[in-house]
């Protein structure tokens, strides 16, 4: 980031050392500032959705250990009692044998937390894995592919995508899609929702009458376009919006819009495939 931003004094400087230019290099310079600029303006949002998407597994992995702790306290206070009991002789057999009984059970309650973090972890790598092995190292640079709770979701910003305010398709988008028609051919069985997002301003072209059909248009041209041009099943695809009603940002500020015009595709396998990916997912080594 901070590289970026010093490109353009270091454009400068070199101007004002060497004098005056023609106006054909300083377009030059113009235009490289222009492309940095944008570039280092993807790669903040790259970093923003990375920097959420860490705090939601956070936020779940924290519950989990938290049930577990609560779980291991109620262990440790059952086993307090049970010792009372036995150094009791007034205690009977049958209050010794519950006491037992609850241990047993709040064990296991606290293994099937620690095997369902496991294999949460374990089943969203196997996707994530699977899912991108069709792109190169260079390719996943410029596709964002998260997996949450066995589902994929790539995410893509209005500006790579469409013309401002606008549901047509660039034509600076088509590299971007045939890396995303990868994806979906190598798994020609997964369901496929492309779904649009707007910030909340409103829209404002005669042919549109809102968010929601700005939202569900550009959703609409993904699809045509991924059918169309890559060869995408269009059983597969299902198309909609949801205007301004998804933020993942605060609209209040500039950053805020920029991160809410998105375009989301999300990959959903079926139930079947779903646990045969579970079955897929690698065990933990036992302690």
């Amino acid at each position: 980031m901070k590289f970026y931003k010093s490109i353009p004094i270091m454009l400068l400087a070199g101007v004002m050392i060497s004098g005056c230019v023609s106006n054909k290099k300083y377009t030059e310079l113009q235009d490289t500032y222009a492309k940095l600029r944008e570039r280092n303006q993807e790669l903040s949002n790259k970093y923003q959705d990375s920097q959420r998407e860490l705090s939601g597994s956070s936020s779940r992995v924290k519950s989990l250990e938290e049930q577990i702790a609560s779980e291991k306290s109620n262990v440790a206070a059952l086993q307090e009692a049970l010792n009372k009991c036995l150094s009791s002789s007034s205690q009977g057999n049958v209050n010794i044998s519950k006491l037992v009984d609850e241990i047993n059970s709040s064990n296991q309650y606290i293994k099937q937390l620690v095997n369902t973090k496991n294999k949460s972890d374990s089943l969203n790598m196997v996707l994530t894995n699977n899912l991108t092995r069709s792109l190169s190292r260079e390719e996943l640079s410029d596709v964002d592919v998260q997996v949450l709770k066995g589902v994929v979701y790539i995410s893509l910003a209005d500006n790579m995508l469409y013309k401002s305010g606008s549901y047509e398709v660039s034509d600076k988008s088509g590299e971007t899609l045939s890396k995303i028609a990868k994806i979906i051919t190598d798994y020609s069985t997964y369901d496929v929702l492309i779904e649009g997002n707007t910030d909340d301003v409103p829209i404002s072209q005669p042919n549109i009458r809102n968010n929601w059909d700005l939202s569900t248009l550009r959703a609409s041209s993904v699809v045509q376009v991924l059918q169309t041009k890559y060869g995408v099943d269009p059983k597969r695809l299902t198309a909609g919006g949801r205007g301004q009603f998804n933020p993942i940002a605060d609209n209040a500020t500039p950053a805020g819009k920029a991160q809410n015009r998105r375009t989301q595709i999300i990959i959903t396998p079926k139930l079947d495939q779903f646990m045969d990916l579970i079955g897929k997912a690698p065990e933990q080594s036992k302690k």
